[in-house]
């Protein structure tokens, strides 16, 4: 259940916003008169459309590809146990395709072309169907090209068959995304010239002063060589930013002040959604506790905190207390801290809190990136780093071990030295920042392993890249030159996965669920997606137990379209 503006409560905000609109304050909300914001579907039988849809969300005319004629497309509400069939039309000028994420369902139905499906060409249609086998909350979107950046997405929830241990008076949607007036392709061709581009937040001789007076002039000089020497910033949390990008909450950019009503002492539930292309974001509630009870749909022993990160494409679940103020903030910052999305927990329509400042901008520091501390740093050579990442520092015992095809390889940059699962990290930008961040060592599932085996086998992945050049892959080997990742049907084996970069790179597995291990190899938490720091090294099980062609990829969009993609065949 949505809650958005009446009429009356949207023709009054118009009229206001006519009277800022020169000022460029207003930003008008990014949905079509016929078809409201937020409107849901539910039952067995549904019929999509893929179209283009008149928007302006920043105070600029623009086109956005719409599911229904709707900037995020219509919430789908389901049943566990139901077959679902789901008629999509496409009326673009150009093939497309739904993805059902994080859905257990036959390869043929997974909605991604030339694996699962040929794709939807322009005026045709494809028929999905497929029973639910689960519940909880997920999302769906374009799995062809760019379309996903520009508005083809939309949210799942998934009633479930039994009753759930959790009571909660009202249950609300929270689908995050990211908006540029600028076409994708035009955001695909900048980060291919300037991979910084975006980058704003790049260090002055200001901060250099600042480094000196904390750290000395030889540590700071020893850092500023490493990053100099790796042709890196360690501003660079994101490749896009708010230079272009506005944060939305349910399609509302933060001006929309997009509504959820409640009445005093009730507990809310809240399904938070990064639906977004290429934005992690940290999302709280000022005065407000959080109790996770879910992540990416599945249940999780519940845990009270004041502030999670989202990755791209993860799904969490929450219950908050309402107290007794009139409205509370609903504040998802993103994790370059360049810009925001909000919304508004209201006892009536119209009400406001106070909105946080944005935190202070993080800075990635050498231990960040699996190399170790600044001490450690400052003792090795620098001329010599650039060459040292390439060989894999493969000679320095303890080190991290490389596949050779990264070694003298154009699409690697760097490598991490000593990786660590790092679990209990709240990440980048939250540590001791005087709130109770969730983090992964948090999540518990409230089930056993599913499966019980043990692997009767490991996979060691490196998630690779070269910032200069945009370029992104799995052991520096992009997508169109890489033999798929084959498994035997019925087998249970362990999948690690180690960054090599020094960005976070959410991973997505479709078709098989993601059983993330602890530290020390035992079963913790099911996802679907699973956040991949810089300088981390984790582990899960999979079990191979879905037959057919199954995409797995980075899930930062741009990352994935330039080479960060493996296709995973379940053969007999």
């Amino acid at each position: 259940m949505l809650v958005h503006p009446t009429r009356r409560t949207f023709v009054k905000g118009f009229a206001a916003g006519s009277a800022l609109a020169g000022l460029g304050l207003w930003r008008l909300p990014a949905f079509a008169a016929e078809s409201p914001l937020g409107h849901e579907l539910s039952g067995r039988d549904f019929e999509l459309f893929i179209g283009q849809t008149p928007v302006n969300i920043t105070g600029r005319p623009r086109t956005a590809l719409t599911i229904n004629n709707s900037l995020p497309g219509p919430v789908l509400r389901w049943r566990e146990g139901d077959t679902v069939t789901l008629r999509v039309r496409n009326r673009l000028a150009e093939p497309t395709s739904l993805h059902w994420h994080g859905i257990i369902l036959p390869a043929n139905m997974d909605g991604v072309p030339g694996l699962s499906f040929a794709g939807i060409e322009p005026g045709g249609d494809y028929l999905y169907r497929f029973t639910l086998e689960q519940s909880g909350t997920y999302w769906y979107h374009s799995h062809s090209g760019l379309q996903e950046q520009a508005g083809v997405y939309g949210a799942i929830v998934i009633e479930p068959k039994a009753p759930e241990p959790h009571r909660y008076q009202r249950d609300y949607v929270l689908l995050l995304s990211d908006w540029s007036d600028q076409t994708p392709e035009a955001l695909m061709a900048t980060l291919k010239k300037q991979s910084d581009a975006y980058n704003f937040h790049k260090r002055t001789v200001g901060d250099f002063i600042n480094d000196v007076a904390d750290h000395g002039w030889s540590k700071t000089l020893a850092e500023r060589k490493a990053w100099a020497a790796m042709r890196m910033s360690p501003t660079d949390l994101a490749d896009i930013s708010a230079a272009t990008y506005t944060y939305l909450l349910n399609g509302q950019p933060p001006d929309g002040n997009f509504t959820c009503l409640f009445q005093p002492g009730e507990t809310v539930r809240l399904r938070l959604i990064n639906g977004s292309a290429m934005s992690y974001f940290d999302f709280r509630i000022p005065g407000l506790k959080l109790t996770v009870i879910a992540a990416d749909g599945q249940p999780v022993q519940p845990v009270s905190v004041d502030e999670l990160r989202i990755a791209v494409a993860e799904t969490y679940d929450v219950l908050v207390q309402v107290g007794d103020l009139p409205a509370y903030t609903l504040y998802a910052q993103s994790m370059d801290r360049s810009g925001y999305a909000r919304g508004t927990l209201a006892r009536r329509p119209g009400l406001e809190a106070p909105v946080p400042q944005p935190d202070p901008r993080p800075v990635l520091t050498m231990a960040d990136m699996g190399h170790g501390g600044m001490d450690a740093m400052a003792g090795m050579d620098h001329s010599q780093m650039g060459a040292m990442d390439h060989a894999g520092m493969a000679g320095m015992g303890g080190m991290q071990q490389h596949p050779a095809s990264e070694t003298g390889n154009p699409l690697v940059d760097m490598q991490t030295m000593s990786p660590k699962p790092n679990l209990a990290d709240p990440g980048i930008g939250l540590r001791n920042n005087g709130h109770r961040v969730l983090t992964y060592a948090d999540l518990k599932s409230t089930f056993a392993d599913p499966d019980g085996r043990e692997p009767s086998r490991e996979i060691e992945l490196h998630l690779t890249g070269h910032m200069e050049r945009f370029a992104w892959s799995f052991n520096g080997i992009k997508f169109s030159d890489a033999e798929p990742l084959r498994l035997r049907y019925g087998e249970r084996l362990r999948i690690t996965l180690v960054n090599d970069t020094m960005m976070a790179h959410p991973i997505h597995l479709h078709g098989l669920w993601s059983d993330l291990e602890d530290e020390h190899g035992r079963f913790q938490v099911r996802k679907h997606t699973l956040d991949i720091p810089p300088g981390s090294r984790r582990s899960y099980r999979v079990s191979a137990d879905a037959l057919g062609r199954w995409a797995y990829h980075c899930h930062l969009l741009y990352h994935m379209e330039m080479g960060m993609f493996r296709e995973v065949r379940v053969d007999e």
